[in-house]
Parts: C-alpha cells; structure tokens; sequence
C-alpha cells in the first residue's frame, strides 16, 4: 500500500478530510509516534482539530483496549484540579464525603489527553512531572504514593515558550512534555482543504434535513479561501450550517452573497475591545449594545406617545399640539426611527433619509400650531438629530484609526457591512480619513 493510500485510510477511519501536505504530514507522525509510549505535544489555534490527533495516536497504539480520556485543563477550576486528575481521600477537604479516583488512576494502561495544557496550574504540572518522570502520584489528602501507567497526551493553542517566559509555565514539563511535537496547521494554511471540508458540511446538512444541497461559484470558492477564519474548523462549519438554512431558491451561493455571510460570521468584538477598549462603555456595554438600549428607550417612548394621543381622542380635547407640548421629554435624548403616524393624521418624529433631519409635519383640521411652539418642536428635534450624527460620525472616526483605516476591520468592529460604512464614510465627508 502507498504511502498516499495508507493515509487516505487514516482519514477515512477518523473523519479528517484535506489533502494539504502540512495536514499529511501532522498524520504520519500521530502514526509512526503511536506505537511507542513517548509523550506527545499538539500545538495549533483552537478548533483546528488538534484531538482528533490524539485519538489516532491512542487507536493506533498498544494501549487501544485502555481508557482513552479528554480533559480540557482550562475548564476545571484551579481549586479542584488536582483531585480531578489524581484523586482525593474522603474528608480531605470540604465536601469530600468519600474517596475518589481521578483521571490517572481510571487511565491506568490508557491514555489521557490533556488539552489546554497551558491552562494548568503551575502546583499541578509540579504534580504532572512527578508522573510523567516516574509514574507516581499522591491523592490530596494522602501520603500514600499511587502508581500508573497512563500514557500523555497534551495539547494547546499558545505559545509555550512565551508562557514559561511569563513564569506561567515550567521549562521542564515543557521539554517533558515535547519529546514528539506535532503540528496542526490552521484551516488558512491547508488552501484546497477549505472548500473540501465546506463542501462535506453542506453534504451533512443536506442529507441529514433532506433539502438540496449548496453549490458555490467559481468566484464563491476563490473568496471562501481567501478567509483567515480564525475560529478555523469550528468557524466554517457554523458558516456551512447558516448558509444551508438561510439560502433560499436555486441554493446557488456567488461571491456577493457569500460576503454578506461571511460579514455576519466574523467576530464583531476583538479581545482587546472585550477588555475595555473605546468600543466598551464604563459599565461594560459595547456599541451594539449602547445602540439597542436606545431602540428599546425609543419604543418606551413611543408606547407612551400612543397613549397620550388615544387620552386625547377619547376624552375629545382637539387641541393635540398642546399636549404634545407639554410632553415634549418624549422627544429627548432618543434616536429617530422611521416615521409612524397616529389616528389623527399626525406624523410622529421621523427619521427622513433624503434630509437627513427629524421633521414634524401636522394638518391640524381646527386650529394651526402656534409659531413660537413649532420652532421649540423643531429646535429640540434638531438637537437631537445633530448629537446622535456627532456621536456616529466620532465613532467612525475612531474605528477606521483604530483600524489603520483598513476599512474592512473598522466595519467588523463596528458591527456594520463595508457598504453601510463606505455610505457613512462619504455622508460624514470622511474621505480622507479612509
């Protein structure tokens, strides 16, 4: 059997599709490292795969009839870490009510995978060399030495070498740990593969929901591999899924459409921004969420406005004017909407896209509005107008310089489509900036 052959088997048997020679080459040495006992580090960026690896290392293995583990380090809390992986006796801490085996012992003759290994606390990788070095271990609360013969398996999307500089990780469980190293590209790095994989899910989908599948454009299928998908595997199987609900009539998906997805796939809020960048308000509010809050005040607002005006219709006063004067907080310190018009002909503020201005317009059928009440109308509805453009126009300016005027990331970090902030960019004469 080729060498080609052989692997196509392997991909077969655990479910790896791609063909990319870093792909390939991750494989053959999961293959060749699996009969021995020699601990093995993964490495690569999360949802790129990396515990299929350990799996094809623990199938093809002599320990294959053993216990066969996954534990994700960074889940399990600092403070009871320790007796998940090696155990605790009864009464050793608080709620402790018997004795229990953790992970070592119950892999005894397996293998655990330890995932998010730089996760682990610095006393508990203390207790993992002492494993990894002789095979001994002591439960918490115990002084009596526990043996096993549990094979390791480690993995994580962080640079280890960094961490042990930070003193968030021991150099020697590093060099411990990576007697093998295996890397496992990123979805951007394995070309072809992505259209593959994209396609297998589409197939999935389709036949599991009995719906025609999607087909991609030539122009669709350069794009799709053009993105860096940083949520990698787990990022284009979202995208498949959506698509294969969303898209209606022939299923076809070209370019365009395929953007306006992808634009709604990407990350809206980066790490840094999570942390308390201009993008988040001092009581932890980002700028989608700011703008949501003053819908749901202006259709507070609305609601109120509604009933005013039916008081009026069923108590019979017709002079509406005045009671819109004397209610006129309504119109503060929200954001127009488009226009709404009441029972009586009359038309709400409004949110006018061709003068750009919050008009009210009124065909009074008993008497004309005063002038001196109509110019209070108007400059109070301006001044709204005028702050919420201010307030746009600043955080589109410090989005695209955020951005290194890159207009595509100033539009993911605002929540907004390249095309609606090209329109803001040219309506704010923002040109030069961008």
């Amino acid at each position: 059997m080729s060498e080609i052959s052989h692997l196509a088997s392997i991909k077969a048997r655990f479910g790896i599709i791609g063909n990319s020679p870093a792909l390939l080459r991750a494989i053959s040495i999961a293959e060749q490292v699996a009969p021995t006992d020699m601990t093995v580090l993964i490495t690569g960026e999360s949802g790129s795969g990396k515990e299929s690896f350990s799996k094809i290392i623990h199938s093809l293995s002599k320990r294959k009839h053993g216990q066969f583990i996954a534990v994700n380090c960074g889940a399990i809390p600092e403070g009871t870490i320790d007796s998940e992986l090696f155990g605790h006796e009864k009464g050793s801490f608080t709620g402790a009510i018997e004795a229990r085996k953790g992970y070592f012992e119950v892999t005894d003759g397996g293998t655990i995978f330890l995932d998010e290994i730089a996760e682990m606390p610095l006393g508990t990788q203390a207790r993992l060399l002492r494993v990894l070095e002789n095979g001994e271990f002591l439960r918490v609360g115990s002084s009596k030495v526990q043996r096993t013969n549990t094979r390791v398996v480690a993995a994580t999307n962080l640079n280890l070498q960094q961490a042990i500089e930070n003193g968030k990780f021991r150099e020697d469980l590093f060099y411990r740990l990576s007697t093998v190293p295996i890397y496992v590209p990123p979805l951007r790095e394995r070309g072809d593969d992505i259209e593959l994989l994209f396609r297998k899910f589409t197939t999935d989908f389709s036949e599991s929901h009995r719906v025609k599948p999607i087909s991609l454009t030539n122009e669709a299928k350069i794009l799709l591999q053009k993105q860096r998908f940083p949520g990698n595997i787990r990022q284009l199987k979202n995208l498949a899924e959506q698509i294969s609900v969303l898209e209606m009539g022939d299923r076809i998906v070209d370019e365009h459409k395929l953007q306006d997805y992808l634009a709604f796939n990407e990350p809206k809020i980066s790490s840094h921004v999570m942390k308390g960048d201009f993008f988040q308000s001092k009581d932890g509010m980002n700028e989608r969420e700011i703008l949501y809050k003053i819908l749901f005040d202006l259709k507070k607002d609305v609601t109120e406005l509604k009933k005013i005006l039916l008081k009026v219709i069923e108590t019979g006063n017709t002079n509406v004017y005045d009671v819109l004067h004397d209610n006129m907080s309504l119109f503060e310190d929200i954001r127009p909407v488009q226009e709404e018009t009441s029972t009586l002909g009359l038309s709400l503020p409004s949110y006018n896209d061709s003068e750009n201005q919050l008009k009210i317009d009124s065909k009074p059928e008993k008497e004309e509005l005063e002038e001196a009440q109509f110019e209070e109308i108007s400059m109070n509805a301006n001044d709204v107008t005028l702050s919420l453009e201010k307030q746009e126009k600043e955080i589109i300016i410090r989005a695209l310089k955020k951005n290194k005027n890159k207009r595509k990331y100033a539009a993911q970090d605002l929540g907004i489509s390249e095309r609606t902030l090209y329109r803001k960019i040219k309506q704010y004469d923002l040109e030069d900036l961008a």
